[in-house]
């Protein structure tokens, strides 16, 4: 029998496709700060991404600069992601866009979805969320606010409560910056099962994202963002990994404004993306610097002395995200990369 290969794949893209559509991406937060006006967004989830070629690791979270950030998830469909940036971008405020999402649901049924949304209304902030009465158990959202930073924390597929209030509890107790904020919530949600479909997995979920924009950045182009993801049965925490690239950029045992590290650094890698060598350069020379790459499991897979350039050749490497840390006396600076 001859068969329609054509045909075939369509069915089996058709039924991967399905599955996502169906897939509950479990707990994350938004949130806003009313001073510096920056917006971010962290989440994590039990859904195996090197299954489904074509999303990113952030996906769930949608940062309009200046503006606010709408985590979408539980049975998340893009174009409810898109509809609520059109309606934030036309100036409805977090409640407003969550009551249209609602009556205006792109699958027609939005009981399966969970929302999170921050905003601003020119000068005035606030956070809305919404968890559908079908969303898979155990489920919530809870919002608020600390010191003028708002935030919105939901959750499905989890454990019990506990996951969502050791995050918030996380969040508000933080030293830092947004992002060292959003990062200390994503530690609360760090126990075995907190996604209970990861439970056999031995970890919480399967890949976690943090990312954060100032309100001068472009659109789909946070000046913050780092990601890891992990495979069904690898059995690594990926909010792990994660802290350890984070550790890597971000000091926030203070305020992240008194310790940015050092930005005078003009640290340059080319051609970005590449496919064997790398050229790093500095426009000065560093003290005692020490050149690291690591993985997006936060590995260090190259390490070696370096004043002013040095020269990478990642033939041998797998194909990927990297990301390069120079560290030296006066300071630190990362920097993303592709190898293709």
């Amino acid at each position: 029998m001859k068969t329609n290969i054509p045909l075939f794949l369509g069915f089996v893209l058709g039924l991967i496709s399905a599955s996502f559509a169906s897939a509950q991406d479990t707990f994350s937060i938004v949130a806003a700060d009313s001073t510096t006006r920056q917006v971010g967004s962290a989440g994590a989830s039990c859904v195996d991404l090197f299954q489904i070629p074509g999303y990113k690791i952030d996906f769930l979270g949608d940062l309009l600069p200046n503006l606010g950030a709408i985590n979408t998830q539980a049975s998340y469909l893009a174009a409810n992601q898109n509809n609520a940036r059109t309606r934030m971008n036309a100036g409805d405020s977090p409640a407003q866009i969550i009551a249209w999402l609602k009556g205006n649901d792109a699958g027609f049924n939005p009981g399966i979805r969970q929302y999170g949304i921050v905003g601003f209304s020119g000068n005035g902030l606030s956070a809305a969320g919404y968890t559908g009465v079908s969303t898979m158990d155990y489920k919530n959202h809870i919002t608020g606010n600390i010191n003028g930073i708002y935030y919105s924390i939901q959750g499905n597929i989890l454990s019990g409560q506990s996951i969502l209030d050791s995050m918030e509890y996380r969040f508000r107790n933080a030293s830092g910056d947004l992002a060292c904020r959003l990062m200390a919530a994503l530690q609360g949600a760090k126990k075995v099962g907190a996604d209970t479909r990861c439970a056999p997995n031995g970890t919480s979920s399967l890949f976690a994202f943090v990312k954060v924009s100032e309100p001068t950045d472009a659109y789909n182009n946070p000046s913050f963002i780092l990601g890891v993801k992990t495979a069904s049965n690898a059995k690594k925490e990926p909010i792990d990994s994660l802290q350890v690239l984070f550790n890597a950029v971000k000091n926030c045992a203070v305020s992240q404004a008194t310790s940015p590290g050092f930005e005078g650094i003009d640290l340059q890698i080319f051609p970005n993306p590449g496919s064997r060598i790398f050229y790093v350069k500095t426009g000065i020379r560093v003290t005692q610097g020490t050149c690291q790459v690591l993985n997006t499991n936060g590995v260090i897979v190259y390490a070696e002395k370096f004043t002013t350039e040095t020269r990478l050749n990642t033939e041998n490497w797998p194909k990927g995200m990297y990301f390069l840390r120079l560290q030296c006396l006066e300071g630190y600076v990362l920097k993303q990369f592709m190898v293709q």
